[in-house]
C-alpha cells in the first residue's frame, strides 16, 4: 500500500505526462493540471457532495488485491467534515469485496449524478474506518466533463425485492457475466499508480462497447480531457479493477486484473477513433446483487459514438 504519510505532489505524474505526448495534447493537458491542486470541499463541490446518492471506491484489501466497489445511501451519506475531509456515512456492502477495507491506505472515490450526468473524482487517504462508515482525508478534488454519462434516476430497490443472494466467487467469466459486460452501458475503473495511490473513474458508451474475447475484455479509448488519468496509471502500474452494475436488477460484476493500453491507429474498424484501445484480463471475479440502488428507464448520452462493429460470439 501507498504511504498514506508522504507529501502529495502536484501535477501530472510520468506516466500521465507519457500517454499525453504518445496522444499529441501535452500543450492542452498542462493548461488542465491546476485542476490538481490541494482540494478545497466547499461551495458548489460540498453542495453537489451533499445530495448524491452513488459513489464507487477504490481501495485494496488486506492482501493487497484492488477493487472497486459502489456506494450507496440517502442524500447527506456523503458529508463535508472540513475543507480536506469527507466522511462516508456507509461502507460497501456484506459480500462485497472491499466490506472489510483497511484504513491507511490510499483510495480514490468517484462520485456520479447520472440524472444530470455530472461527476467528481476524489482522491485521498483512507484515515478511518468504523461500523458507521469511512473518514477520507481528501488531496485531489475535481469535475469531469459529462462526457458518456448515460442518463438515468436511482431510486432505493423496492421493498419486496431480495437482496442477499449468495456472493459468486471465481477466476473465469460465467456465460451471465459475459451477458452482463455485453449488454452494459457503463463501468467504473479503478487503477494505481506507485506514488499518488489509487483512483477511480467512469466509462460509458452504448451497449456493447465493451468486448468480451477468450475471458478478456477490451474497449476503445473514447475523446476526453486529455488528461489522462486512468491511461497514465496503466502506463504506470497495469493494475486495474472493473465495476459493472446492472441498473435494473441492482446485480454486480467485480473484477480484478491487469490492464494494458494499445496504441492502434485511427480509422480502423471497431470504434477505435483515437488509436487507443484497452484489455483487460481478469484474475479475481465476485457477482452477486449488491447494489440496492434501480433505474427502470435509461437515456442514452448524445456522444456516445455509434459501434462499428458486432461483438464476437464467445
Amino acid at each position: 500500500m501507498t504511504d498514506p504519510a508522504r507529501s502529495t505532489p502536484v501535477g501530472f505524474h510520468e506516466g500521465e505526462l507519457a500517454v499525453q505526448r504518445q496522444a499529441g495534447v501535452a500543450r492542452d493537458a498542462a493548461r488542465l493540471s491546476g485542476m490538481l491542486a490541494p482540494a478545497q470541499l466547499r461551495g458548489g463541490v460540498a453542495r453537489f457532495l451533499a445530495e448524491r446518492t452513488f459513489a464507487a471506491i477504490t481501495a485494496r484489501t488486506k492482501d493487497g488485491t484492488l477493487w472497486v466497489s459502489p456506494l450507496t445511501g440517502p442524500p447527506g451519506f456523503l458529508h463535508v467534515a472540513s475543507s480536506a475531509a469527507l466522511a462516508v456515512r456507509a461502507l460497501p456492502a456484506e459480500g462485497d469485496p472491499l466490506h472489510h477495507l483497511p484504513a491507511a491506505q490510499q483510495v480514490g472515490l468517484i462520485v456520479v449524478e447520472f440524472a444530470t450526468r455530472r461527476r467528481l473524482r476524489i482522491n485521498g487517504t483512507l484515515s478511518a474506518t468504523g461500523s458507521d462508515g469511512l473518514r477520507i482525508d481528501v488531496e485531489q478534488a475535481y469535475g469531469n466533463c459529462p462526457q458518456y454519462i448515460q442518463s438515468r434516476q436511482l431510486h432505493a430497490t423496492p421493498a419486496g425485492i431480495p437482496r442477499g443472494e449468495p456472493v459468486r466467487s471465481a477466476d473465469t467469466l460465467a456465460a451471465s457475466d459475459i451477458g452482463l459486460i455485453r449488454r452494459s452501458d457503463t463501468f467504473l475503473i479503478g487503477t494505481t499508480h506507485p506514488a499518488r495511490g489509487n483512483d477511480a473513474s467512469h466509462r460509458g458508451g452504448p451497449p456493447g462497447f465493451v468486448r468480451v474475447e477468450d475471458g478478456r475484455l477490451w474497449w476503445p479509448d473514447y475523446w476526453g480531457n486529455n488528461m489522462f488519468n486512468t491511461l497514465g496509471n496503466l502506463q504506470a502500474d497495469p493494475t486495474a479493477a472493473l465495476l459493472f452494475c446492472d441498473f435494473t436488477t441492482g446485480h454486480t460484476l467485480h473484477l480484478s486484473g491487469r490492464a494494458a493500453l494499445e496504441w492502434t491507429r485511427t480509422g480502423i474498424p471497431d470504434d477505435d477513433r483515437t488509436g487507443r484501445r484497452v484489455h483487460f484480463t481478469p484474475r479475481h471475479l465476485l457477482a452477486g446483487r449488491l447494489l440496492p440502488l434501480q433505474a427502470d428507464t435509461v437515456t442514452a448520452a448524445p456522444d456516445n459514438p455509434p459501434l462499428t462493429d458486432q461483438p464476437t460470439a464467445q
